[in-house]
């Protein structure tokens, strides 16, 4: 008749085995933690409306003559709570003129989104680079 006699050692895990469990573990958790966060991110994101300044750009590029100038005004009921404002210069004596246009959100003033347009239009009046004397209004 045989003995089987079996130590400790045999039975548990080495520290090392412990050790490599936890780093994966851990690796996977952060895994798992950073995934949740990008998606609460996103989800954040598609509650707040994405206001876009070529709505106010494309309105103008449908005008024959632009005039120096500020512009400002709202969104209406589209976007409440959103306001814009345009600055119109002449950039060459050519008739070229560039658009600034600035979106924010009324609350706190939080710029969203600045966008520069080029525009070329022969048939508006002199502006202040071809020899206007009138200024800005």
């Amino acid at each position: 008749m045989k003995l089987k006699i079996t130590t400790a050692s045999q039975r548990a895990f080495s520290l090392l085995e412990v050790m490599i469990a936890i780093g994966i573990f851990f690796m996977s958790v952060f895994v798992i933690l950073s995934l949740v966060s990008s998606s609460l991110a996103n989800a954040r994101r598609l509650q707040r409306p994405m206001v876009d300044a070529a709505m106010i750009a494309s309105e103008l590029s449908l005008t024959n003559k632009i005039v120096e100038m500020d512009q400002s005004g709202d969104f209406g009921e589209l976007y409440p709570g959103y306001n814009w404002t345009a600055s119109i210069n002449e950039v060459q004596s050519n008739k070229l003129f560039q658009v600034d246009y600035i979106v924010r959100r009324d609350a706190n003033k939080e710029i969203m989104q600045t966008m520069s347009v080029l525009f070329f239009r022969p048939q508006s009046p002199a502006g202040s680079l071809d020899g206007a004397t009138v200024g800005k209004r």
